[in-house]
């Protein structure tokens, strides 16, 4: 009925004045239902939004009965409306109550009314309402009237987003759902608990303009649009230098969708019916969404994250805005929200602003986590959907224990989080008045706590924790930051800077540890069947000498006159410790031939984390100055379980016996060749899983700045002659039900050891 496309232009347009308008949100909201009857020529025109308890309201009508408005309600699956609001599509009826889900409300006086077309309000896929109009002629909608409906409820979603219609709700928890608390579980990222307010890394784009004033000019944007993101897509795989956080197969599957001739025709088809390009791009993926959404299978729904951020990336190349948040308008208390992002990312944030990171796709393992609890802010990964949950500036909490995410927060869950916080810095303040009282167990026996670390900010924790030394400082992280390979100048001043941050206090540099989920964003990655088992670390320095003697050269000028300890990752063989020795050899030797000052003393070492050095412990222990246990990897390699598979990775417990053992083993052959033995993985720095290192005899820990307070604090608490009498007795029993995590917790609780 609109006969010509100025009738959804002008109707836009009109609507937009409205809004704009000093008035009531309720006589904001009838003022439109009338302008959308009219220029429908409909009888009827009706808004329903969904509340947070899941039913559909009638928030404003022209035509049905006043006195309904805010009185009709029905669930989401219930009646024509809400069978919209259940499938997320449109649906256009001549004779409406002949539709097996019409359902009669007398209290509207719609029963005088015979054709009925309704469409979802969406944004971001949710639906967040029905916008419907009636006649009591049979009538058949055109293709024409269905779209303009769409594109006006695109702009009634703006208004329910704002949240200007949430004062209108008038019974007690009929808030609209959009508004509704969230509560959401990832996986524990980096301890602490987080309160603030969202910041998107990769900013929304909020699409203002519906209407085209140019449908060609609008085509010639979309196209010109879409060649330049294909291109930049093109560039960065065949380059092979990706951002950071951003993988070869991610955007593999960018380009094959970007090139999908059904993504492109829907796109120049709401082109067509008058829209511009941005809202083109945000109807075809609101559709997308809705759809995918309700999809029976997993792995259709899985396709969400490609097209959310293809159509994102497609919405900044045609605003021509930033693709990432603007750091430098950061507000306080700000917890940034993600898909996915690379450490380099995180850091580019003003410390002092940021409060906690909430990612959809990582996991505890990946980099970004280790430099999240490098600042010290609390994280959560693996949240699933957040981003459909959360628009900028709403209220959330991060938990980096538990892993739990609480968007627009109750006030009493806000409350318990805030008591939890304050708790928490009691805590902490606890553990910092242990800071310079001896690690040393009750009956006497010391036990060294080192920092892990991998970047200068971290080395500032020394003094904060008392730690003894830097037991592991990440050299990879330097590299993963940088836009290309650090010259050996570059990473001497790194070294240096280190040292000199340290003081007194050694630190172990960790050679560089790169492959499998570590991706230098300027090296071409390998495609590998199973990464994590192929080719990194050492195995890397071995077959690319120059990259290794780069680095060692680094360390060895950085250490002129110092003591300096470094460690080669990944050894799986004593002959890659010779190989690894003898190209040390040849930086010492260059060292000497141009005259340089060698360090005051060299210590080297190895990571144990490949089972097989287990056979040969006594050899490589006797070959080098100290090991240092990798226990991360070391477990994934024992059990042959990759530790960031959710569905295996908590299938098999550090606490295990057989693990255990396998430790012991080490510390055995460490003792009888006199070997310094330190242990850097993550059970390092839990005190259930520490108690148990020390009742099998290790006397050195590494671990996180968050970390050392608590694990001293079980340190002086434990009478280790009790502890390792109970852990030993336990690992020699033959049972298969033992539980060694409840028995061990339950025999620090009997004996006040705090966990």
């Amino acid at each position: 009925m609109y006969g010509a496309l100025g009738g959804p232009r002008l109707l836009l347009r009109r609507l937009r004045e409205v809004m704009a308008e000093p008035v009531s949100p309720q006589a904001r909201l009838d003022k439109i239902v009338v302008h959308i009857a009219a220029n429908m020529v409909a009888e009827v025109c009706s808004v329903y939004i969904l509340r947070a308890d899941g039913r559909l309201e009638l928030y404003a009508t022209e035509g049905l009965n006043r006195d309904a408005v805010h009185r009709t309600t029905m669930r989401a699956s219930e009646g024509l409306v809400g069978l919209i609001a259940e499938t997320a599509e449109p649906l256009a009826l001549a004779d409406a109550q002949t539709h097996p889900a019409f359902s009669y409300r007398p209290e509207t006086g719609e029963e005088i009314y015979s054709s009925f077309l309704g469409v979802p309000i969406l944004r971001g896929g949710n639906t967040l309402g029905v916008l419907d109009v009636q006649n009591r002629a049979r009538r058949v909608y055109t293709d024409e009237e269905i779209e303009a409906l769409q594109t006006t409820a695109m702009l009634l979603a703006e208004m329910i987003a704002s949240g200007d219609l949430q004062s209108l709700a008038v019974e007690p928890g009929a808030d609209i759902a959009l508004g509704r608390p969230r509560s959401l579980a990832g996986v524990a990222l980096s301890e602490g608990v987080g309160l603030g307010h969202v910041v998107l890394h990769e900013p929304r784009i909020v699409v203002k303009q519906l209407i085209a004033e140019d449908l060609k000019h609008e085509l010639e944007r979309l196209d010109k649009a879409i060649g330049e993101m294909r291109e930049g897509l093109d560039a960065l795989i065949e380059r092979g230098k990706l951002e950071p956080g951003e993988h070869r197969d991610v955007l593999e599957t960018f380009r094959m969708v970007a090139h999908d001739r059904g993504w492109l025709r829907r796109l120049r088809e709401a082109v067509a019916t008058g829209l511009t390009a941005e809202a083109a791009v945000e109807r075809v993926q609101n559709d997308a969404r809705a759809k995918l959404q309700r999809h029976p299978e997993p792995s259709m729904r899985e396709r969400l994250h490609d097209l959310d951020d293809l159509a994102n990336r497609l919405l900044h190349q045609l605003t021509g805005q930033s693709y990432v948040a603007a750091h430098d308008e950061l507000p306080a208390n700000a917890i940034v929200v993600a898909r996915a992002m690379g450490p380099a990312a995180l850091l580019e944030y003003d410390r002092s602003k940021l409060r906690g990171l909430v990612l959809e796709d990582v996991g505890g393992g990946s980099h970004v986590a280790i430099v999240a609890r490098a600042l010290g802010i609390a994280a959560a990964g693996d949240v699933a959907n957040v981003l459909d949950f959360v628009e900028p500036g709403d209220a959330i909490i991060v938990d980096g224990v538990t892993g739990d995410v609480h968007v627009r927060p109750a006030p009493d869950i806000e409350h318990a989080y805030a008591e939890k916080a304050r708790l928490r810095a009691k805590r902490q303040e606890q553990y910092h008045r242990l800071r310079d009282v001896p690690s040393v167990t009750r009956d006497g026996v010391e036990v060294e706590l080192h920092l892990n670390a991998g970047l200068l900010v971290d080395l500032h924790h020394l003094e904060e924790t008392g730690a003894r030394s830097v037991g592991l400082f990440r050299t990879e992280l330097q590299f993963m930051l940088a836009s290309r390979f650090p010259k050996t100048g570059e990473q001497e001043r790194l070294y240096r800077a280190a040292l000199d941050l340290a003081g007194e206090r050694p630190i172990t540099f960790r050679t560089l540890d790169i492959g499998s989920d570590k991706i230098l964003p300027y090296m071409t990655q390998v495609e590998e069947e199973n990464p994590a088992l192929g080719w990194r670390a050492i195995r890397i320095g071995l077959d690319r000498p120059g990259l290794l003697r780069t680095q060692l050269r680094g360390l060895l000028r950085a250490g002129a006159g110092r003591d300096l300890r470094i460690m080669f990752p990944m050894i799986a063989s004593l002959r890659e410790l010779e190989e690894a020795r003898a190209i040390l050899d040849l930086e010492l030797a260059q060292l000497e031939r141009h005259g340089r000052a060698p360090p005051a003393s060299l210590k080297i070492g190895i990571m144990i984390e490949v089972p097989s050095l287990l056979f040969e412990i006594e050899h490589i222990c006797a070959a080098v100055d100290f090991v240092s246990v990798g226990s991360n990897d070391l477990l994934q390699y024992f059990y042959a379980v990759d530790r960031d598979n959710k569905r295996v990775s908590r299938r098999f417990d550090p606490l295990s016996p057989p693990f255990l053992r396998a430790l012991k083993r080490v510390v055995d052959a460490a003792r009888a060749s006199r070997t310094a033995l330190t242990l850097c993985g993550e059970i390092g720095g839990s005190p259930l899983e520490a108690l148990a290192l020390l009742g099998i005899g290790y006397r050195s820990l590494s671990m996180s700045a968050t970390a050392i307070g608590p694990v001293k604090a079980m340190v002086v608490a434990t009478d280790l002659r009790l502890a390792r009498s109970f852990v030993m007795a336990r690992l020699d029993e033959k049972s298969s039900a033992l539980d060694l995590r409840a028995e061990l917790a339950a025999f620090a609780e009997e004996h006040g050891v705090p966990l």
